[in-house]
């Protein structure tokens, strides 16, 4: 059997896009950092989001239902750092500019890219939960450098103009 200590430590080594992912519902708005998401499919357009279940926000995303997915560009670590703070969820909302599409989850307003959805179904493996989401809206932003999670630190990713 592989230790979680070893299977972590070589998971650091596969880079990974950068993205808060937030609900909203009666109860408040709530986020996390997140590296554990992916594409599942085109038809229909589909995610597969990832949380901890030990998370302060894990019940509120199981109640809400929604979620939107907020891909960041290079400009946003300090954002990551905050969404994976124990700042509370009012706290951790004062950091960038939010909007609505069509679920009600908060969307970053200059964001790469953000990805609105439903939660279709909810699979519980381990420490963690895997959310299949349909995506009900996207909203796209041109930046020229996207932010990934490598060796356990922030990179940069993407075009670079030059001087």
């Amino acid at each position: 059997m592989v230790a979680a200590t070893d299977f972590r430590n070589a998971m650091s080594l596969l880079s990974s896009a950068v993205s808060v992912v937030t609900t909203a519902g009666m109860s408040g708005r709530y986020g996390f950092t997140a590296s554990a998401v992916c594409s599942v499919t085109d038809t229909p357009p589909t995610l597969l989001v990832c949380m901890n279940q030990s998370a302060s926000s894990h019940a509120h995303f199981l109640k809400n239902k929604i979620l939107s997915v907020n891909v960041l560009g290079a400009q946003h670590e300090q954002l990551s750092t905050v969404f994976a703070s124990k700042l509370s969820p009012e706290e951790r909302f004062q950091y960038g500019e939010w909007i609505e599409l069509e679920t009600g989850s908060p969307v970053l307003n200059d964001a790469l890219v953000s990805f609105d959805c439903e939660i279709e179904q909810i699979q519980q493996v381990g420490t963690h939960t895997i959310f299949i989401c349909p995506i009900v809206a996207i909203r796209q932003q041109h930046h020229e450098q996207g932010l990934v999670y490598f060796n356990r630190a922030y990179h940069h990713v993407g075009e670079t103009t030059l001087a």
